[in-house]
């Protein structure tokens, strides 16, 4: 029996390649550029699995006609860059990574949260410019962070290891939003509290750290009103996706004082970056770093290897989406 063909939309870690290789006939993009949809739906008719990336773009206009593939294996736990309804209605299944992201992302949120409130993006970007005169009493203040109320949208996964590293390393007072109720149990092996809104956490915040999925209900989720909600001089922090954030309502409350930083991982247009996000000096952006660890991004890759297998044996893909 002939072994199926894939597809991989971008380069994986090598380790990965190597396995994917050895189990099934694969085309690797080894120049590394992102395929356009067109090209995407293209792959749909030639391959029986084509593996995209949040780099991708997968609306329902690619799943038109007559499909070859049956599973998309996203290298990802996000996954609002493919339009699921339009991969169900096309037969085509979707998984993605789950997991194993958890706390090399949460790691990121701790890092942009510390590097904005510390200013150290400006200190760093002085020191290597030949700018900095020497310590002094009123150089480069920050914000401290130990002690303060941190809010967090989305307490999943990477919300709750958000949760513990804030709580019981910097001795944060943590409360968080969820659409649906958690125990209080279990929300206090965090050291959190939930609250009934996005705006009674944006109220008692410090810092507010996004985790929750992007697309539908969530696009723009923080807009002109919830900013304007959050308390004078906090600090927003982005590792979810781009379009939870309404990009101009955030530059407008940055240039207007409504907030005092802000720490972005993600954007809505990726790898455009605002050029008015590029000026300032009290926010730190990241190039979407949240999973780029040697560790999580061959562990991603092997959850995918675990899903196709699964698929073409006849089994149930562990981390079937749709």
């Amino acid at each position: 029996m002939p072994r199926p063909k894939i597809l991989l939309t971008r380069r994986w870690p090598n380790a990965v390649e190597a396995v994917l290789a050895e189990r099934f006939e694969a085309t690797f993009n080894t120049g590394d550029v992102p395929m356009s949809p067109q090209a995407i739906a293209e792959a749909l008719r030639m391959y029986d699995a084509v593996l995209p990336t949040v780099s991708d773009k997968l609306p329902a206009s690619v799943f038109e006609g007559e499909i070859r593939a049956k599973i998309l294996g996203n290298f990802g736990v996000g996954f609002n860059h493919i339009d699921v309804a339009a991969a169900k209605a096309s037969g085509v299944v979707v998984t993605n990574t789950p997991g194993v992201l958890t706390d090399c992302t949460a790691d990121i949120a701790m890092l942009l949260m510390l590097a904005v409130a510390r200013r150290g993006g400006e200190g760093e970007r002085q020191v290597r410019a030949g700018e900095w005169k020497g310590w002094c009493p009123t150089h480069m203040i920050g914000t401290k962070v130990t002690g303060k109320t941190v809010g967090i949208i989305g307490f999943g996964r990477i919300g709750k290891a958000f949760a513990r590293r804030c709580h019981f390393g910097f001795g944060m007072d943590v409360v968080f939003y969820n659409r649906s109720t958690v125990d209080p149990d279990e929300a206090a092996r965090y050291g959190a509290r939930q609250l009934a809104s996005v705006e009674d956490v944006l109220a008692a915040a410090d810092f507010v750290s996004l985790h929750c999925p992007g697309g539908a209900e969530n696009r723009h989720l923080m807009n002109t009103s919830r900013f304007a909600a959050m308390k004078p001089g906090a600090y927003l922090i982005n590792t979810a996706r781009g379009d939870v954030v309404d990009e101009a309502a955030l530059i407008a409350a940055l240039e207007n004082g409504v907030i005092r930083g802000a720490g972005l991982d993600v954007y809505e247009a990726e790898p455009q970056v605002p050029e008015a996000l590029l000026k300032m000096e009290n926010v730190v952006l990241l190039p979407h770093l949240g999973s780029a660890t040697e560790e999580t991004r061959n562990a991603m890759g092997m959850k995918v290897v675990d899903n196709l297998t699964a698929f073409f044996e006849g089994r149930e893909p562990p981390d079937r989406v749709v």
